[in-house]
């Protein structure tokens, strides 16, 4: 059975009904509060703080926790990655992913051919 971290582009796509997407939403969510932040920062911009609040409320149950391996790790991913402009939250749940055994879903092209990502465009 295979499982995915979903970086904040995934989930983003996920709920906007992204048919490209649309076979990963029976899947068991798992992100950081990182990716959170960035899916309600994203909601508050594109549609209403309410709509934001709705889906933190929706999402904070798939929360894992984050260790400072894990932190310190995906800096230092980000250094070696600096020329892709990576953000922390991206960074995080990469090194998150890797460390668990499950597959970075995302559609940022950053990502696209690295080890451990299932990478689909919109």
């Amino acid at each position: 059975m295979v499982k995915y971290f979903f970086d904040s582009y995934a989930i983003i796509e996920v709920v906007k009904g992204n048919p490209s997407y649309a076979r990963f939403s029976e899947e068991l969510i798992t992100l950081t509060i990182f990716n959170l932040v960035e899916i309600y920062w994203s909601f508050v911009l594109d549609f209403d703080e309410k709509k934001a609040k709705e889906l933190y409320a929706r999402f904070k149950e798939c929360l894992v926790p984050v260790n400072y391996t894990i932190i310190h790790e995906a800096i230092k991913f980000r250094k070696e990655n600096k020329k892709k402009n990576l953000s922390y939250a991206d960074c995080i749940g990469y090194i998150y992913a890797r460390q668990n055994n499950l597959f970075f879903l995302t559609g940022d092209k950053e990502f696209e051919n690295m080890l451990n990502v299932e990478f689909v465009k919109k």
